[in-house]
């Protein structure tokens, strides 16, 4: 058998390295290539040959991924960052092999979290109440101020004294909503029906899971909302759903994330494996297995990959 062809994007980050470590789990007969805005990261290890590509929003963006696409002869590009999928969702038709990601409407508007709010809110779907900066006239009490295309932790903002100088165009403010912060991963297939879904509970450090604990108790809660998502834009494959549970046990959406989310190497081996989902459908097309989530807690450690630049010859090795 001739052995498959997959391109991950933004591998230096946890979310490509943790699908690159899932796909080499499988024991496919696969060749996995690499790209990042810089030449070395931690993804490298992984990869047959990395590639360095501009930023997603860069002009040179799309031609860069089409030149390694044909000159690798690449089967599946799977992207890894919220930008990258907006892109090349936007531009998928001019790629000439599959992408994995979600329709172009529904990754631009859930690239922006006041775009994301208003389409929910047009289609009677919970979300955390938000306005622009320009709006807001004390109606919150205790807010968060938060970049609209931010993602992580990054560049936000408790209960800021006052909002000059955030512009509506970059930032929104919503309510500091308190509770317990869930993840809720789910994968849409290809018939645009909901395949399954794996929620967790999690802590986190500058944005990144660092502990998890696997958890059903919401799930008969978020089923109408993912439902809902689905029949309200073309969101497809894996996407992440991000929602605080507050003290009334009522579950409050703040952001959704079109893609495979950072916890994919952990969810895996708790029966829920979007990974392996997307491959069945884009790379094999077949139907994807069945979920069957299990109970169980997570936490992740520091490792060192060693490359020794007076033994060229030797292979980098995990320490």
């Amino acid at each position: 058998m001739d052995k498959k062809r997959i391109l991950v994007t933004g591998i230096g980050g946890n979310v490509g390295q943790g699908i690159l470590r899932n796909i080499l789990s499988l024991e496919l007969p696969v060749e996995l290539f690499g790209c990042n805005v810089v030449e070395f990261s931690p993804g490298n290890y992984f990869c047959k040959e990395v590639f360095k590509v501009p930023f997603a929003y860069d002009k040179e963006y799309i031609p860069a991924i089409k030149d390694i696409v044909v000159s690798q002869k690449i089967d599946l590009v799977i992207p890894s960052t919220d930008y990258e999928v907006y892109y090349l969702a936007k531009h998928r038709d001019e790629i000439p092999c599959t992408v994995a990601t979600s329709g172009p409407i529904a990754s631009g508007l859930y690239l922006d979290k006041y775009k994301t709010f208003l389409h929910h809110k047009k289609y009677d779907i919970p979300f955390a109440d938000s306005v622009l900066p320009g709006q807001y006239k004390g109606q919150f009490g205790d807010i968060i101020l938060k970049p609209r295309e931010g993602r992580g932790s990054r560049g936000i903002f408790i209960n800021p004294t006052n909002l000059d100088g955030f512009s509506d165009d970059k930032y929104m403010v919503q309510p500091l909503l308190k509770g317990k912060e869930i993840t809720t991963a789910f994968y849409v297939d290809k018939q645009r029906k909901l395949h399954g879904m794996i929620t967790m509970e999690r802590s986190l450090e500058n944005g990144t899971t660092t502990a998890c604990n696997v958890i059903m108790e919401y799930d008969a809660q978020l089923l109408p909302i993912l439902n809902r998502i689905i029949l309200a834009s073309d969101v497809e494959g894996a996407v992440n759903l991000q929602s605080i549970v507050t003290e009334d046990r009522a579950i409050v959406p703040f952001e959704v994330n079109c893609r495979i989310s950072g916890t994919n190497s952990i969810r895996s081996n708790f029966g829920f494996k979007d990974v392996w989902y997307t491959l069945q459908e884009n790379l094999y097309h077949t139907a994807p297995d069945k979920v069957e989530v299990t109970k169980g807690k997570a936490v992740r450690v520091l490792m060192d990959i060693i490359y020794k630049e007076d033994q060229s010859d030797q292979q980098p090795y995990i320490f």
